[in-house]
C-alpha cells in the first residue's frame, strides 16, 4: 500500500565523496524517489560533499515541509550514523523550530538487500567466463 505523505519530505542521505560520479548514482536514487509519488519534496545531501543536510533541510523548510524524513544511504549503523549525525539533526532541530525532523534505519536488515546481494552474485556467476 503507498502512503501520500502530505507536508512531508524525505532527504536521502549519504556519506559524499571526491568522485562526482559517486554522488551522482545518490543522486539518480533521490530522483527515483521522488518520481516513484509517494513524496512530493525530494531532496539529496552529504555529509562530506555538497549539498549538505543543513542546505537539503533548508530548502525543504522554505518549501513549507514541517516533517522530514533523513533516510540514510549507509548499509550499517557505522560512527557517522551513531554519532553524526544525530548531532546534525539535534542542531537542524533548534534552527528550525517548526520542522520535525526523523532519522530512519540504515539499510542494513532490511529484507531486500538479502535478495540484492544474490541478484548480484547471480549476475557475476552468469557473467563469468
Amino acid at each position: 500500500m503507498l502512503i501520500v505523505a502530505v507536508n512531508t519530505g524525505i532527504v536521502i542521505f549519504a556519506h559524499g565523496s571526491s568522485v562526482p560520479s559517486a554522488n551522482q548514482a545518490v543522486r539518480v536514487v533521490a530522483e527515483a524517489a521522488a518520481t516513484a509519488g509517494a513524496f512530493e519534496h525530494v531532496e539529496t545531501a552529504f555529509l562530506d560533499a555538497r549539498p549538505n543536510l543543513d542546505e537539503a533541510v533548508a530548502r525543504l523548510a522554505d518549501c513549507g515541509v514541517r516533517r522530514i524524513l533523513v533516510v540514510p544511504y549507509f548499509l550499517t549503523l557505522g560512527i557517522h550514523l551513531q554519532r553524526d549525525l544525530p548531532a546534525i539533526v539535534e542542531q537542524l532541530s533548534r534552527a528550525h523550530q517548526n520542522v520535525e525532523i526523523r532519522v530512519t534505519a540504515p539499510l542494513d536488515g532490511h529484507p531486500a538487500l538479502m535478495q540484492v546481494l544474490l541478484d548480484r552474485a547471480h549476475t557475476a556467476l552468469a557473467d563469468w567466463k
